[in-house]
């Protein structure tokens, strides 16, 4: 089934009139304990949770709507190997200033590490079997994983993008995204960040010269798109 475009801002999504299952997958970004659950890396740094924790439920709206229209789903994770190989040192040094060095113990295991219960995705998002999991040690999705390659085999050229933060994992992927040609949504109220005034910039300046990175929506017009 083809939907058509929704309503979102600055321009109608997608710019081409139209989308469906076969070429649009929903990113769902980072949705870890780490970043929104009590004694995680986001925790440990002193933030307000509920900030990250708002699109959870909006997010669990919009996978459901996804799976049961055989849309394609793709989960990420940020985290680092066991023997933090891939974790530059300015990385860890920058977050051992603020008290959660990554790599550090902390009450959900060692802190942005691979397999420990801080790096799990949170049961409320957790993927099902087939559902692609990036496993990505930086900000943006593309960096150092297979994503492209995923998305050019299966002929993803449409993105819609959940999770958070809005303003540093979510966005750094929007960006990368864009300069690889892929067609963006960002769904505002499906992300979060620390700082709700980074979380608004980081909308705005999606809206800029015309849609500099894609386009933003509400979840509602999503789930309420039409063939």
């Amino acid at each position: 089934m083809k939907y058509k475009s929704i309503a979102s801002l600055p321009y109608p999504w997608p710019y081409d009139g139209g989308f469906g299952a076969a070429d649009t997958a929903l990113m769902i970004i980072d949705m870890q304990h780490d970043f929104c659950g009590i004694g995680g890396y986001v925790d440990k740094m002193g933030y307000d949770l509920a900030l990250t924790r708002a699109p959870i439920e909006p997010i669990r709206n919009v996978l459901a709507w996804a799976r049961a229209r055989g849309f394609h789903v793709i989960h990420t994770r940020e985290g680092h190997r066991t023997d933090l190989s891939d974790l530059p040192e300015n990385k860890r040094w920058r977050s051992r200033r603020i008290g959660a060095g990554i790599g550090d113990p902390g009450p959900a295991g060692r802190i942005l590490v691979r397999g420990e219960r801080g790096w799990e995705i949170i049961p409320e998002l957790a993927p099902l079997a087939g559902e692609v999991i990036i496993d990505k040690p930086g900000k943006g999705s593309f960096c150092a994983t297979d994503l492209e390659l995923i998305l050019r085999t299966r002929g993803i050229r449409n993105l819609v993008l959940s999770g958070i933060t809005t303003d540093v994992c979510v966005h750094t992927t929007m960006r990368e995204a864009n300069d690889r040609g892929f067609e963006c949504l960002l769904l505002e109220d499906c992300c979060g960040a620390t700082d709700y005034g980074n979380h608004l910039a980081a909308i705005k300046m999606v809206t800029m010269q015309g849609g500099v990175f894609g386009a933003v929506a509400a979840a509602a017009a999503l789930l309420a798109a039409r063939d």
